[in-house]
């Protein structure tokens, strides 16, 4: 009688815990699912709840280990120039005045067309080429450039 409430405890825990794993990220949670799936198995053949628990821990920690080279595969850097990133340290000709002070200012980077700001919060008037050095939300921070070319 006391295994059919420990295996449905460890039931309703390893569900609790694969629930949990979509919203969060690593496999972490996954891992101890199968874990609990592992003890709620122990408790269905009438294993002691000291088996059940030593079986919870060494499923767990092995799930960890093995998943780990998945989750980072999965889950790793993301690649260079992607997103954002893409313009960062690509040349761009001013559009409208950088104006640090009035908060205005707009490049066009490529084909694309951004809010500007100055890195060295100094004005750059329209038609100067620039540098882009950073992105903050969606404006770009840029740097006049020595050479005017593009």
């Amino acid at each position: 009688m006391t295994f059919d409430i420990f295996f449905w405890g460890w039931l309703i825990f390893a569900m609790i815990l694969f629930v949990g794993e979509i919203f969060t990220a690593g496999f972490v949670l996954a891992a101890f699912g199968i874990g609990a799936l592992a003890g709620a198995l122990f408790a269905l053949f009438g294993f002691e709840v000291q088996w059940q628990l030593l079986v919870f821990i060494a499923v767990s920690a092995i799930s960890v280990t093995l998943s780990r080279r998945f989750a980072d595969r999965v889950s790793g850097e993301q690649p260079e120039n992607v997103g954002v990133d893409r313009v960062l340290g690509k040349r761009a000709v001013v559009l409208e005045t950088i104006e640090p002070l009035a908060g205005l200012g707009r490049v066009r980077i490529e084909r694309e067309e951004w809010r500007a700001e100055s890195a060295d919060e100094e004005s750059i008037p329209s038609g100067t080429v620039v540098e882009i050095i950073g992105v903050e939300g969606t404006r770009v921070l840029v740097r006049p450039t020595a050479d005017q070319q593009l």
